[in-house]
């Protein structure tokens, strides 16, 4: 066997040596992405905003453009700031972008490194999908959903009917209600409904702690301790989103009892332990256009009955109107954050491994290249031959990171206000009737609305619409 003498190890440290040149060479020939300058040690720390992050990297894009660097304590993190550059690389690349961040926040301290959208991509990513793909990812498996999202829809406006000064709380009972319907057979209760209460706790939670630029821990692990006891709260309500209503369906199914969901589809194939376990994790996881909407509707539904999801393709108008209310303000304005597997040189600009990649989706939605007078609510801009950019296109996520129950929010959303259009009359409710001012919650991933007045009036007679809602 031959051996290496000592002119071998010295060309093979001098090619090494070489390699290692180069590799430098070409880091510092492509620069990282432009940004603002940071200061010693804590680096672009003080740049990341805490509240409003959405406006604070569009503003920064201004100056910077659509592709910023920031560096803090070793981290570095890229924003991309339009749809085509996020096209470009998180859906055409998606081999080195579909990686997430690890969040000592959401990992180390409330434990929910399992659910879906925190994986790391690899083998559990892929099973997870795979059992939200062929239950709830097609539009053959949505559809056979509808029934129960009509008679969820029915119950929300009955509900809105009786009690109209509790919109804000209607709208979180009803939508934990379709998740909790669809996703286990559980029918929530009328009120104090003790499964709601744990999702929306876990979700407001959830949202809290995803916040990248919220905790100091996220960029400084060695913090790790001062998080913990809030971070232990909100674990709590976490694992109970995954695993209370997850064994109501176990029971329901010992006794007898189950209803057709997607949990109970699945535990009928007769899984493996590990099989489960993604089972569990992947469950856990405008006034002045209304009386166009009305019309559309009344044209064609009539008088005599609720509208369907059969009537979705004669409702061009309404369907424009939900594009452009998820354009005006995305529920997750700053996406969820992308992590890179390995370096990558882009547009000449280099961007290291493990590198924070965020998109930020509201600015994408609010290009004025892309959309005329983006600040406007404009449904006409997705009707007639020159329409603009359909959000859909980037509001769920991109590349194998898209939001795999993009189909039932969708379909949720659409039977929904096509009932309460129909239904209701929705007129400002402050001094002097009014728009109100709307303001958006500041922090956390998911971004709403804040509660404002509105007037809630049946358009038919009580008695009536509760004949059509029986």
């Amino acid at each position: 066997m031959p051996t290496l003498n000592f002119l071998d190890y010295a060309l093979l440290c001098w090619g090494l040596y070489l390699i290692f040149r180069l590799f430098l060479r070409h880091r510092k020939f492509f620069p990282l992405p432009p940004g603002p300058r940071g200061h010693p040690l804590i680096g672009n720390l003080l740049d990341i905003p805490s509240s409003y992050e959405w406006l604070a990297w569009t503003k920064m894009g201004e100056k910077w453009g659509d592709l910023i660097s920031l560096s803090t304590f070793g981290n570095t993190i890229i924003i991309i700031n339009s749809h085509s550059l996020a096209v470009k690389m998180l859906n055409e690349k998606n081999d080195i972008y579909s990686d997430r961040p690890y969040v000592p926040m959401l990992n180390d301290v409330c434990k929910v490194g399992d659910i879906m959208g925190c994986l790391p991509n690899g083998r559990r990513l892929k099973a997870y999908r795979k059992l939200f793909q062929n239950g709830l990812g097609t539009s053959a498996g949505i559809r056979t959903f509808y029934p129960q999202e009509e008679e969820l829809a029915k119950i929300f406006i009955m509900r809105l009917v009786n009690s109209p000064e509790n919109l804000v709380d209607h709208c979180f009972h009803h939508s934990g209600a379709i998740i909790l319907r669809i996703v286990y057979g559980y029918d929530v209760q009328e009120s104090n409904d003790p499964m709601i209460d744990i999702s929306t706790q876990a979700m407001e939670d959830l949202s809290k702690a995803s916040a990248q630029g919220r905790f100091l821990v996220n960029y400084i692990p060695f913090l790790l301790k001062g998080g913990k006891k809030t971070g232990k709260e909100w674990a709590k309500s976490m694992a109970a989103m995954q695993e209370v209503p997850f064994h109501f369906v176990e029971k329901q199914l010992m006794n007898g009892q189950a209803k057709d969901c997607f949990v109970t589809r699945w535990l009928a194939k007769d899984l493996s332990p590990e099989e489960e376990k993604y089972l569990r994790h992947a469950s856990g996881s405008m006034f002045g256009v209304q009386k166009l909407l009305q019309k559309e509707i009344d044209d064609a539904v009539g008088q005599g009955r609720l509208p369907s999801f059969s009537d979705k393709e004669k409702l061009p108008f309404l369907e424009a109107t939900l594009k452009e209310v998820k354009r005006f303000h995305t529920i997750v304005p700053t996406g969820i954050a992308h992590c890179t597997s390995m370096d990558d040189i882009h547009d000449r600009m280099f961007i290291p491994k493990g590198a924070i990649v965020i998109p930020n989706i509201w600015r994408m939605a609010h290009d004025p290249d892309v959309y005329k007078d983006p600040t406007t609510f404009d449904p006409t801009r997705f009707l007639g031959e020159r329409r603009e950019q359909d959000p859909n296109e980037y509001i769920f996520g991109f590349g194998r990171r898209i939001c795999p129950g993009r189909l039932l929010a969708d379909a949720s959303i659409y039977i929904a206000i096509a009932m309460i259009l129909f239904a209701f009359d929705i007129s400002p409710g402050g001094p002097e009737n009014k728009p109100p001012v709307y303001e958006i919650l500041p922090t956390g991933t998911i971004s709403h609305v804040q509660p404002f007045e509105c007037k809630i009036t049946p358009r038919k007679e009580i008695h009536k619409l509760k004949a059509l809602l029986k």
